[in-house]
């Protein structure tokens, strides 16, 4: 079993305010379920860090990545409100 990772409190305070920031850009009501997490990438050319968030409405999630560590991450890194229809994630599309 591995340990639960042990995360700063600028790290906690970081993923809530891209949390918050998200809510405000797409006028999401207080209680929208809003995940931001940091996740690693391995792959060629991707940054080591990268922080995705996730926001459902009308039981459709919308999805976008942020390529920095979430403490790096900026207000106007959130993608604009008018891009809302383009970060539906299709739960049925083949990979």
């Amino acid at each position: 079993m591995r340990p639960a990772l042990k995360r700063s409190p600028e790290h906690v305070a970081a993923l809530e305010q891209v949390r918050n920031w998200t809510r405000a850009r797409f006028k999401l009501p207080e209680d929208a379920a809003v995940m931001a997490v940091e996740v690693s990438c391995r792959l060629p050319g991707c940054p080591p860090l990268e922080t995705v968030v996730a926001f459902w409405i009308d039981d459709k999630r919308h999805q976008f990545k942020v390529f920095k560590r979430v403490e790096e991450v900026a207000e106007d890194d959130i993608p604009p409100a008018w891009l809302k229809g383009a970060l539906v994630v299709d739960e049925n599309a083949e990979l």
